[in-house]
């Protein structure tokens, strides 16, 4: 039984608090916001980004400072951690959350918030190329049309406000980029999922008020949510339904007994039956077999602007989230008080805010060229991983499951592989088994090397879209 004693719902408001400080520790992350004097803050200690900025204040878990039994321990209170959490508590297994830092405050927390179907960057061509045609087509459907329905049951089921909006716009940078993007709708289709419609530019122009774009694809099964909502929504129906939540919790080390496993940190121990998940990122890779390592690290960029004049809706007619198919790709979508969110770029280092801000700012005017009256409230960065086949890695060995890998892609694939989860160990079914089935090369010294691999990486893809432009390539 939970010991958490206060039970807040995620409460969303209108538009965001600019003088908030962030409940989260930096972990190397940087958040930037803009005085109100159009001036980057001097001192900017620790403020918070949009997303906790556009939420009500919430619940402060302890840390763990005592030894405890619990039947599974979930380490990580990101997306995977929060919705294996959940689903655990909803089949009645007695479960402990711990997080390291404060919920939400990783990359679950901090990315773009778009809604895509496919696992991590294997979509449905992907699928069809590695697996039989019963086997893609059942990885496709739990990575698009299941993983989309199951965030809209939880918010139903918790009552929860997620800003939850559908369809997404996939739009080519260049026309040869548009056989691509028809080929994807037609491996869609051929695995049995119809929610796509190929887009001409001057139907695109529709959606998108800028002229760069030679069309693209409308999703009607994707879409956008606010990710810390979400993160902290999970969380919600886990401590209702019993579960407790410890945070600043980090795990130092994990050990087998005769009982079960043992979790430790640096002031407690929880003493599991059943099994561990843990939900890996950059600061818990050391938890795994160091010579398994199949990801690389790299990081990511976002920011809000300020409210659009004239309303976002001279930018974005329809209000549909997009990203476009050029190698470095641009994403963006409307928020909340007329905002646009924008973000883009992946590298090996991690960029300081006033390049991030630059760089931003001069790709919404590259989108946007008559709107430069636009500038950005917020920016800050995210840390996430990537595999060399682009799949997300699943790992089951013995009661140890872990997920990681991402790729910057699969809000929704992530809250559903946590329902993979809980469904293994309770015997359900064979769909996590389905993703462990998934081959992965270990990179014995790769994430060592990402600052050399990923510019490396960048450098060499970029010459082959110079030399055949037509051909769509991103990163």
């Amino acid at each position: 039984m939970s010991e958490n004693k206060t039970l807040i719902k995620p409460e969303l408001i209108s538009d965001a608090r600019t003088s908030m400080i962030s409940q989260a520790d930096p972990d190397g992350d940087w958040n930037w916001v803009r005085n109100k004097d159009d001036t980057q803050i001097s001192d900017p200690g620790n403020p918070a980004n949009y997303y906790e900025s556009t939420l009500a204040p919430w619940i402060d878990f302890p840390s763990l400072t005592k030894e405890q039994e619990c039947e599974l321990v979930v380490i990580g209170g990101g997306l995977l951690g929060a919705s294996t959490a959940l689903h655990l508590s909803e089949a009645g297994i007695d479960t402990v959350l711990l997080e390291k830092n404060t919920i939400g405050s990783g990359a679950s927390g901090r990315n773009g918030g778009q809604l895509t179907p496919g696992l991590a960057r294997w979509e449905a061509e992907s699928m069809i190329e590695n697996l039989s045609f019963e086997e893609a087509k059942r990885l496709w459907h739990f990575t698009s049309t299941e993983a989309m329905t199951l965030i809209d049951e939880i918010a139903c089921r918790y009552d929860l406000n997620f800003d939850r909006h559908h369809g997404h716009i996939t739009a080519a940078v260049h026309p040869g980029h548009m056989n691509a993007l028809v080929q994807a709708v037609d491996a869609r289709k051929f695995l049995g999922e119809d929610n796509v419609d190929v887009l001409g530019s001057y139907e695109l122009q529709a959606h998108i008020n800028s002229d760069l774009y030679y069309g693209g694809v409308l999703d009607n099964l994707g879409g956008q949510v606010h990710s810390l909502a979400l993160n902290r929504g999970l969380v919600y129906g886990f401590v209702k339904n019993g579960g407790c939540v410890y945070e600043h919790s980090e795990v130092i080390k994990i050990e087998q007994t005769s009982s079960g496993t043992r979790v430790i940190t640096s002031e407690g121990v929880i003493n599991a039956k059943k099994g561990v998940v843990i939900a890996v990122h950059d600061a818990t890779h050391k938890l795994l077999d160091e010579n398994k390592e199949t990801t690389i690290p790299f990081y990511t960029y976002v920011g809000v602007t300020s409210p659009v004049e004239g309303g976002s809706r001279t930018l974005l007619p329809t209000g549909k989230p997009v990203y476009d198919t050029q190698l470095q790709i641009d994403y963006y979508r409307p928020v909340r008080n007329e905002r646009i969110l924008f973000g883009g770029q992946g590298t090996g280092l991690r960029w300081d805010d006033s390049k991030t801000v630059e760089y931003l700012t001069s790709r919404i005017r590259a989108v946007f060229p008559d709107r430069e009256d636009i500038q950005l409230d917020f920016a800050w960065s995210g840390t996430t991983d990537l595999t060399l086949n682009g799949a997300t890695d699943c790992r089951r060995n013995g009661n140890i499951y872990s997920v990681h890998g991402w790729s910057g892609h699969g809000i929704a694939q992530t809250v559903r592989i946590g329902k993979a989860i809980k469904d293994d160990i309770v015997n359900a079914n064979k769909d996590f088994a389905m993703l462990t089935a998934i081959k992965h090369t270990p990179l014995r010294i790769g994430r060592a090397l990402a600052p050399v691999a990923i510019p490396l990486a960048k450098t060499l893809l970029g010459i082959t879209t110079k030399i055949a432009p037509g051909k769509m390539i991103s990163f």
